[in-house]
């Protein structure tokens, strides 16, 4: 009852109003698909980077398990674009650009963890050297004169 009341008060009928609706859902479903159509150049791209960064942070040497699998996922990703299959590459773009972070992180944790032993060895160096400098120097022993032969 009261809707009849709306519809009334506003002027349009129900049939209009799921006309409307209905149209904003095909826009709305064309603007998404139009996006799934079109090649994910900007993710290529920050994963490119992305997997660059890994590399020059030592992710081959410190993350080889993430490094590979961040370079297999964009080789993967590169064949989606060539297929045409852009939502597929995106995904898999998005999916290396984590584990190339990943493997930068860890190269660089692994990177300060062998910067602290080095200077944790170093510190133990000194404090032995230290250690070795203030002990006193044994006593020489003393020098007896030889008795006179006879």
């Amino acid at each position: 009852m009261e809707l009849n009341a709306m519809i009334t008060n506003t002027g349009k009928n129900p049939s209009t109003l799921r006309g409307l609706s209905l149209a904003a859902l095909i826009l709305g479903s064309g603007l998404l698909a139009g996006c799934a159509g079109n090649p994910p150049t900007e993710q290529m791209a920050v994963t490119q980077s992305a997997v660059n960064d890994a590399v020059s942070a030592g992710g081959t040497e410190y993350a080889a398990v993430e490094m590979r699998a961040a370079q297999d996922k964009l080789k993967a990703a590169e064949l989606q674009v060539t297929d045409k299959q852009f939502e597929e590459a995106r995904l898999l773009a998005e999916q290396a650009e984590w584990d190339a972070r990943v493997a930068e992180r860890k190269a660089q944790a692994a990177k300060a963890q062998k910067a602290l032993n080095e200077a944790q060895q170093g510190v133990q160096d000194l404090r032995e050297e230290s250690l070795r400098s203030t002990q006193p120097a044994a006593p020489a022993a003393p020098v007896v004169p030889a008795a006179p032969r006879l």
